[in-house]
């Protein structure tokens, strides 16, 4: 039988376990995938911890994760587009991805070019299209200044790269373990903390244009004392804030089409235009591992799990 990520209540990392699963019977539009990586992501640790129950509320017992990649095992009636054999990215909207067999709807399913890792491919919808929805919101152009808090996680490292890709000059917050990445990829690197807003003015003397926060705590306040306007700044991480001074919350959904956007991404990922930083690699087994080091908030780049 096949294995999937299980729990039965809110709570912590302790709650998640490894299951024996009916194999899945793939329906009308639907393809069965044999999962080869899937990526985790923070906002799957906040839904099972109970914490955003109000939005996306949970039956049980419950699985986890959207981000996917394999080959395709079976395709249900309708199905004309993909084949059993074929490799393919995509997402699931089910809470289900971090299993061995996965259902997904056709629509929700983009091929996966060749050179693209399993790795990088199973771990790109959530940050890809956050990062892609997040970048389009504010707009940066040739000649602008964007700052990005988070700048070496998941969702900041292709924030960075997406906002190059306009001509925009981009100023990463990160931990200085992560300057060398940032720079490789002519991103500023600025650390964050104490003292961070003088740290980005010297960076930056004509002034920022826009801010992307994929952290919180404080940083669109901060965009704010910059003097960012407010319809140029955009947070996926503090939505209080968002709701006290009328800044922008685009990202996932809002971005648009997921498996076009996943799509294009590929593609720049395919040509060498973009990467996706790989931080940890974990058998399916060691979920609640992979979990610990996700929630430390020090990873650069995607954390993975291999079925």
């Amino acid at each position: 039988m096949p294995k999937a990520v299980r729990y039965d209540g809110f709570g912590g990392i302790d709650v998640l376990r490894v299951d024996e699963v009916e194999r899945p019977v793939p329906g009308d539009g639907q393809v069965l995938v044999r999962v080869k990586a899937a990526g985790i992501n923070p906002s799957e640790a906040a839904i099972r911890t109970g914490a955003v129950a109000h939005i996306f509320p949970s039956t049980f017992p419950s699985g986890q994760g959207s981000d996917l990649a394999g080959i395709i095992e079976e395709v249900g009636a309708g199905v004309d587009a993909y084949s059993p054999g074929e490799e393919v990215i995509g997402f699931s909207n089910k809470r289900a991805s971090q299993a061995e067999l996965v259902l997904v709807e056709a629509g929700d399913l983009t091929r996966k070019p060749e050179n693209v890792s399993w790795e990088v491919a199973g771990s790109l919808y959530v940050v890809g299209v956050t990062a892609w929805g997040a970048v389009h919101s504010v707009e940066p152009k040739e000649g602008e200044t964007v700052v990005v808090s988070g700048a070496a996680g998941g969702v900041g490292s292709l924030a960075v790269q997406l906002a190059r890709r306009t001509g925009a000059t981009v100023i990463g917050l990160a931990s200085e373990s992560n300057h060398e990445w940032l720079s490789s990829h002519s991103v500023i690197p600025v650390a964050y903390g104490d003292g961070v807003a003088d740290r980005i003015r010297a960076a930056a003397p004509g002034g920022v244009d826009a801010f992307i926060d994929t952290h919180g705590n404080g940083y669109v306040d901060l965009a704010l004392a910059l003097g960012v306007a407010n319809e140029r700044i955009d947070t996926i991480a503090d939505f209080a804030a968002a709701a006290k001074h009328g800044v922008k919350t685009d990202g996932g959904a809002e971005a648009g089409p997921g498996a076009q956007i996943l799509a294009e991404l590929a593609e720049l990922i395919a040509d060498g235009r973009i990467e996706v930083p790989i931080a940890g690699v974990y058998p399916l087994t060691q979920v609640r591992e992979a979990y610990t080091e996700l929630e430390r908030r020090h990873t650069h780049g995607k954390i993975v799990l291999r079925p």
